[in-house]
């Protein structure tokens, strides 16, 4: 089974938001790169979202549909929304980009709550695979 077959077998409210959060972490990033003073804000939320992807992919080859996917995101994400949280605080940030930062934050911040959960959960014993 894929990844993406493993995923079509989960609820529908699972599937949409997994779909608001590809928008989010991959695709509204790369409208920070408009604007000089977001670039790099954006070039390296799309990095470190690439990054967490393949981080997944790989956990999911060598372990199948398992809590502990969220992982990658925890170890990627976590550090990356702090230094989110300082370009949107730059006073040189434009008004716009500095909307979609936090909107790119929320985003995150809330797949970052259930992976923090999944993965604790994994921790505490809930290892079988979906």
């Amino acid at each position: 089974m894929t990844l993406s077959e493993a995923i079509a077998t989960q609820p529908a409210w699972v599937q949409i938001w997994l779909n608001v959060l590809f928008a989010g972490a991959y695709v509204l990033p790369l409208a920070l790169l408009v604007w000089a003073p977001s670039r790099r804000a954006g070039i390296v939320t799309v990095l470190g979202s690439v990054l967490a992807g393949a981080g997944v992919y790989w956990l999911f080859a060598q372990m199948g549909y398992v809590r502990l996917l969220g992982l990658p995101h925890i170890l990627i994400w976590t550090p990356l929304v702090v230094f989110l949280w300082g370009q949107a605080k730059r006073p040189d940030m434009p008004r716009a980009p500095k909307l979609i930062l936090y909107a790119v934050m929320a985003v995150i911040l809330v797949s970052l709550v259930f992976d923090y959960v999944d993965t604790a959960r994994y921790i505490l014993g809930e290892r079988a695979v979906y």
